[in-house]
C-alpha cells in the first residue's frame, strides 16, 4: 500500500474550504487513489474556523522567527467519508481567514503579505508533522500551488527537516499567474524573517524580475521531483513568454518551466470531472432558487452595502418567472481579469451581445463575486440592460440550476489552466462558447461539442467572440436538429479522473497502485 499526503490551501471534501478549482482537485484525486487501495492524508490550514468541527490530534512544535510556535492538528469530518482518506486542518491563531472565500487575503498595497505569513506557519507545521511520522511512512507528498511550495525549500535547505529528503515531492500548478512573490529580507513577511536558520541557495528562490524577492511558484517548479500542469495545452502555453493581452504564457517563469521540461520533470495531465453521485438541481427552479438566495443575502449584515443592487436583481429575476426567456446564456466564475478581461476592457462588446440576445428574447445570467472593479462594472451593466441578470453572490443551488437550465454556457477566459465549468456544463448537455486557450481548447471541439473563438491579435479575438456568439444563436434558432446533436455530443464527452490518475501514477508518482 502506498501512502500519500496532499498539502493545499483548499479541499472541497470539507465544508467551506474551497475558493476555486484547486479545491475540486484536492477532493477528487484522493478518492481515486483510495479506490486503488492506497492511503491518502489531506491537510489544509484551519483559517481559524475549520478546526472547531474536528477532533484534536495533538500539537506540533516548530521554530519560526527564532522562537517557538505551537500548532494544533485536528482530524476533520469530510462531507463524505471514504475509506482510505483522512482529512486534517492545522490551527494557529496567525493562520487567519481571508476576505476571498474566507481563505485568501487581498493585500493590494503589499501583495501576498498576510497569505505568506499564514502559509509559512502552515508549511512549517506540515513539515514537522511529516518528520514526526504523524502521517506514517509517506511515499509521495503532493503539493498544490505556491501556498505549499515552501515545503520544498524546507526539504532542500532547513537543517531541521532532513527527514523530508527521501520522499518524492510532486508540485501541481493550478494558476501560474499567482506566484507568491515576497521580499527575501528586511520585511516582516519575508523569507529570512520567518526562517532565519534556512541555508538557502539564492538561485533556487529568486524571482527572475525582482532580484531582492523570492518567487514561491518558481520554488515549486525548480525544486519538485515532478511538476504538473492541469492540461496539456496549458503546459505548452506556459513554456512560451507572455504577450498580453493576446497571449498569456509563462508569466516570467518560462525559462524555469522549459528547464523542468528538458529534465523530464514537467507533465501536462488534464483534470477530470465527476460523472456519478453528483449534486443535481431540481429542473425548473432556476429563477426560484435565485430569488431565494437573494432574500437570504439581503438578511446578511455583510451584504448591506449592496442591498439595493440585490433587490434590483431580485425584481428582474421575479419578472422572468412570469415571462421566461426563449434563450438563456450563463456564466459562473470569480470576477477577475483572468475570467472577464474581454468584457472589462471592452464593455461595448458585452453590450452588443446583450442587444443580440434581446432580439431573440434571450438573457445572460452571470453569477459571481470578486474584484471590486469587476463587480462595479457588472452592476452598472445590469442597471443599463434589462436582460443582463448579475447575481452578485455565491449559492450552490443557483449554480447547479444554472448549469442545468442554461442553453449556452460562456467562458471568455483570457487564459485557463484547465477549467471545470465547461466540463460541468457539457455534462448537462449544454454547449460552451469559450476562448481557445489552455484546457478549454483541450476539452471543446468547435461546432461539434461547443464553440471556440480566437485570433492572432486582441481586436481579432474580440471580433471572433462576437462572430462565434452570432453563430451559436443562429444555430440554436435556425437549425434545432444540429443544436440537439451538439448537445448530445457534449453530454457524451467524458473527462474522467480515472484516466487522469492512471497517468498520475506512471508519470508523477512513479508508483504502481496498491490494488
Amino acid at each position: 500500500m502506498n501512502r500519500f499526503l496532499f498539502v493545499a490551501a483548499e479541499n472541497d471534501a470539507l465544508e467551506q474550504c474551497k475558493a476555486g478549482g484547486m479545491g475540486d482537485v484536492v477532493r477528487d484525486v484522493p478518492r481515486q487513489l483510495a479506490q486503488r487501495g492506497d492511503q491518502v492524508h489531506v491537510v489544509v490550514p484551519s483559517y481559524g474556523r475549520l478546526h472547531p468541527k474536528g477532533d484534536y490530534r495533538g500539537t506540533l512544535e516548530v521554530r519560526l522567527r527564532g522562537q517557538g510556535y505551537t500548532l494544533e492538528l485536528y482530524e476533520m469530518p469530510p462531507k463524505k467519508a471514504i475509506d482510505g482518506i483522512v482529512h486534517y486542518a492545522l490551527h494557529h491563531p496567525e493562520i487567519e481567514a481571508g476576505d476571498i472565500a474566507h481563505i485568501y487575503h487581498n493585500d493590494p498595497e503589499e501583495p501576498f503579505y498576510t497569505d505568506f505569513i499564514k502559509f509559512a506557519i502552515f508549511c512549517a507545521g506540515v513539515a514537522q508533522a511529516i518528520v514526526q511520522g504523524v502521517f506514517g511512512q509517506l511515499q509521495v507528498v503532493h503539493l498544490h500551488d505556491w501556498h505549499s511550495s515552501l515545503l520544498l525549500l524546507l526539504r532542500e535547505a532547513h537543517p531541521a527537516f532532513e527527514g523530508l529528503k527521501p520522499i518524492r515531492f510532486v508540485y501541481s500548478i493550478h494558476n501560474l499567474a499567482i506566484q507568491g512573490i515576497r521580499p527575501l529580507a528586511d520585511n516582516y513577511a519575508s523569507l529570512e524573517n520567518w526562517f532565519p536558520e534556512l541555508e538557502y541557495d539564492y538561485a533556487a528562490v529568486a524571482d527572475p524580475r525582482y532580484p531582492d524577492c523570492m518567487n514561491l511558484m518558481a520554488v515549486g517548479i525548480r525544486l519538485a521531483d515532478a511538476v504538473h500542469t492541469v492540461s496539456p495545452s496549458y503546459m505548452e502555453d506556459i513554456m512560451k513568454p507572455s504577450a498580453p493581452p493576446e497571449f498569456i504564457g509563462g508569466e516570467g517563469l518560462e525559462a524555469d518551466l522549459k528547464r523542468a521540461h528538458r529534465e523530464a520533470r514537467l507533465f501536462g495531465i488534464l483534470n477530470g470531472c465527476n460523472y456519478g453521485n453528483i449534486r443535481t438541481a431540481e429542473p425548473g427552479r432556476l429563477y426560484a432558487n435565485t430569488v431565494r438566495a437573494i432574500f437570504g443575502w439581503l438578511q446578511e449584515e455583510s451584504k448591506k452595502y449592496k442591498a439595493d443592487f440585490l433587490a434590483h436583481t431580485g425584481e428582474k429575476v421575479f419578472a422572468l418567472t412570469e415571462n421566461p426567456p426563449d434563450f438563456v446564456c450563463s456564466s459562473v466564475a470569480r470576477l477577475t481579469e483572468q475570467k472577464f478581461y474581454f468584457f472589462k476592457n471592452n464593455p461595448e462588446v458585452l453590450a452588443r451581445m446583450l442587444k443580440r440576445l434581446e432580439a431573440v428574447n434571450g438573457i445572460f445570467m452571470l453569477l459571481g463575486t470578486g474584484a471590486p472593479e469587476y463587480e462595479q462594472l457588472f452592476r452598472q451593466m445590469s442597471f443599463e440592460h434589462p436582460n443582463f441578470i448579475f447575481t452578485n453572490g455565491q449559492s450552490e443551488d443557483v449554480i447547479d440550476s444554472m448549469y442545468l437550465e442554461t442553453n449556452l454556457y460562456l467562458m471568455p477566459s483570457l487564459f485557463e489552466p484547465c477549467g471545470i465549468s465547461q466540463m460541468l456544463a457539457m455534462r448537462n448537455g449544454n454547449p460552451v462558447l469559450a476562448h481557445a486557450t489552455g484546457g478549454l481548447k483541450d476539452t471543446i471541439r468547435h461546432m461539434e461539442t461547443g464553440f471556440l473563438f480566437d485570433g492572432d491579435t486582441y481586436p481579432e479575438k474580440l471580433r471572433s467572440l462576437e462572430a462565434v456568439f452570432d453563430q451559436a444563436l443562429e444555430l440554436y434558432f435556425q437549425e434545432p436538429d444540429r443544436w440537439e446533436a451538439m448537445r448530445e455530443k457534449a453530454r457524451e464527452m467524458r473527462f474522467t479522473w480515472a484516466q487522469s490518475v492512471d497517468r498520475y501514477y506512471t508519470e508523477l508518482y512513479r508508483l504502481s497502485p496498491a490494488g
